[in-house]
């Protein structure tokens, strides 16, 4: 069973992740909200602008508690996720190794898709991510790099899932670090491809600015 909580999912699954998390899932449709700018032309090797920021999530007395914190682009919004280790919402809330704890929407910001942060046990990055995207269904040109992060050494993924509810493939990414209380995994989907390179400076701008705590 694929896991509703991720934005690949069929949208009534993911309408019923909307129990769990504040908001709504990335497959609803959100007739109030004003899309941002939808590229569609393919990604070149120009870096995408960067995403203005106004606050930070994982610290102290922020929205969620997290082994690392990292800037939050503007107008998106954080919120933890509700009960995450509970066994009878494990389809919406694990996948793979890892387990939902934070979601950044970003509807308010005019995009459909989520920033979502995971966390699995401790051991090496690339071990845990590699779960977590073999967990997924239907993914294609997986592709592995390695960079760095204020929070240490940093493994990312991109790759492609196919919806069959859609009958269209999209992009994903997503990036992970190993801290001394576990694997962190932030987690970029999107309603489809157009939305998620929209959405990639707010991204970067996680990944860029990510710190350990």
């Amino acid at each position: 069973m694929r896991h509703p909580i991720r934005p690949l999912a069929p949208a009534a699954a993911a309408l019923a992740a909307g129990l769990l998390l504040a908001g709504c899932a990335d497959a609803e449709p959100m007739p109030e909200v004003t899309q941002g700018a939808r590229p569609t032309a393919a990604p070149t090797t120009k870096a995408p602008a960067a995403a203005a920021s106004r606050a930070t999530v994982g610290g102290p007395g922020t929205a969620c508690a997290l082994p690392v914190a990292f800037a939050v682009a503007e107008k998106w919004t954080p919120k933890a996720v509700e009960d995450p280790e509970n066994p009878e919402f494990a389809a919406l809330t694990r996948q793979g190794p890892a387990t939902v704890r934070c979601e950044v929407d970003a509807k308010p910001a005019g995009h459909v898709g989520y920033l979502r942060v995971w966390t699995a046990g401790k051991g090496p990055a690339r071990t845990a991510l590699e779960g977590f995207v073999k967990a997924a269904q239907n993914t294609s040109g997986v592709t592995y790099k390695e960079s760095g992060s204020g929070a240490g050494p940093v493994t990312e993924v991109t790759y492609t899932v196919y919806n069959k509810l859609m009958e269209e493939s999209k992009e994903e990414r997503a990036f992970a670090v190993a801290t001394p209380k576990g694997t962190v995994i932030v987690h970029l989907g999107g309603l489809d491809t157009a939305e998620h390179r929209a959405m990639v400076p707010a991204y970067e701008l996680a990944r860029t600015t990510l710190k350990a705590l």
